[in-house]
């Protein structure tokens, strides 16, 4: 049998804990999925595409059914290459179902063999946004439980904050 393969885009700048929650909800689904970091230029990323890939890598290392990849492109069409079966996309509220909706018909109409799905995180991370981790990290405020251990790190870094 065919292993069904999903991919979960996103520009991940940084990625968080939701980020991963919505992860392990996928490989619920799906035998395989490809964490697509796009390099998202528009939305100005505090880390360039090669951090973010590398501390991606670093956050999903346990799961062995689980890659990270650069794309640049149309996404289903690189769905399509990697021969995905689906897109997953995470809904936290109501606010991100308008958009959400409109991308997952728009991939349709270019390919109609790629579904997408949507998760919702757990409720402790229907909250969490890369943005606002961003934001209250600048500040100085504590991320903790909110990212991965090693994004923690590369915040603080990024902010020039010390650990105390």
């Amino acid at each position: 049998m065919k292993k069904k393969l999903a991919i979960y885009p996103g520009t991940f700048d940084p990625i968080t804990n939701g980020h991963i929650d919505l992860i392990e909800r996928g490989l619920r689904i799906f035998d395989e999925l490809v964490i697509a970091v796009a390099p998202s230029t528009r939305k100005n990323p505090l880390f360039d595409l090669n951090e973010r890939v590398a501390m991606i890598k670093k956050a999903v290392a346990k799961y062995r059914n689980v890659r990270v990849e650069a794309f640049r492109g149309l996404l289903v069409e690189y769905a399509r290459r990697q021969s995905g079966v689906a897109l997953i996309r995470g809904l936290r509220a109501v606010s991100d179902f308008e958009y959400e909706m409109q991308i997952a018909l728009m991939n349709r109409r270019i390919d109609t063999t790629i579904e997408t799905v949507f998760l919702m995180p757990s409720e402790e991370y229907s909250f969490l946004s890369s943005t606002i981790v961003k934001e209250v990290a600048s500040f100085g405020g504590s991320v903790k439980g909110l990212v991965p251990p090693g994004v923690e790190v590369a915040l603080r870094k990024k902010f020039n904050i010390s650990k105390g």
